[in-house]
């Protein structure tokens, strides 16, 4: 069975949508919104290189980390062609959180570099 999620049509969307995912406990869908070739510098002092990877580290950290998280405040988006670099203000001052998002021949966005900050949260 496939399943459908709504896609990041902008790269604003992919900070609202891993929420989403996150709080639902769903590491498979937020793990979707990574490229297959993704880099995420959790955790801290790590790279967590590929998709599968990334899930792996995103159900550890729904496992452990307090939930429900919130959607934070988006920083302005820094564009170039097929690229976006996104930030939020964090809503637990652990320090702002970036990513580099990529536009697919599809038109959708996904990240392809991230680095987030959880507060308590070992993965």
């Amino acid at each position: 069975m496939t399943e459908t999620r709504e896609a990041a049509t902008t790269p604003e969307d992919l900070a609202r949508l891993f929420v989403e995912r996150v709080n639902a406990r769903d590491a498979r869908g937020a793990a979707a919104l990574y490229a297959p070739d993704a880099v995420m510098a959790y955790p801290a002092g790590t790279a967590t290189v590929g998709r599968e990877a990334i899930q792996a580290v995103l159900q550890r950290l729904i496992d452990h980390a307090p939930l429900p998280f919130r959607v934070e405040e988006p920083l302005p988006t820094v564009r170039h062609g097929d690229l976006a670099l996104t930030s939020t203000r964090s809503a637990d001052d652990t320090g702002g959180r970036v990513q580099v998002a990529r536009r697919e021949a599809d038109g959708t966005w996904l990240r392809i570099i991230d680095r987030p900050e959880v507060p308590g949260a070992t993965a």
